[in-house]
């Protein structure tokens, strides 16, 4: 998957249309009296423009390169997967802070003992 910067910014803009959409015409029937599962779908819509928000943010302020996830700005000039351990070699997890508040990231130094860190090739 090769990810930049500018696509990035482009999804989170296109998130927020989609979000302010879903909201402006969104229409739950049903009344309640009743267990609504209208009402319990709609919710999970939200939620799901939530994660993505999170995981567009998570991606462009990622500066290197996680698993499989390639992004274009970062690497060497033999075309390899530029590595930035000083700053990303973390176990991160992502606070929702609220609708447009910038999300809080708690970070966790990850130690090796038995592996050692390297550049992949994919050559």
């Amino acid at each position: 998957m090769i990810r930049n910067e500018e696509g990035l910014k482009k999804a989170l803009v296109l998130i927020k249309d989609l979000r302010d959409e879903f909201w402006k015409d969104l229409n739950v029937t049903g009344t309640a009296d009743d267990l609504n599962m209208e009402l319990e779908k709609a919710g999970r819509v939200a939620d799901y423009f939530e994660l993505a928000d999170l995981l567009v943010n998570d991606a462009l302020n990622r500066k290197n390169h996680a698993g499989h996830i390639f992004r274009e700005e970062y690497q060497t000039p033999d075309g390899e997967a530029l590595r930035d351990d000083e700053h990303f070699c973390l176990c991160g997890s992502l606070e929702y802070a609220g609708e447009g508040k910038p999300h809080t990231l708690h970070k966790e130094e990850l130690k090796f003992e038995y592996v050692e860190m390297k550049v992949r090739s994919y050559k």
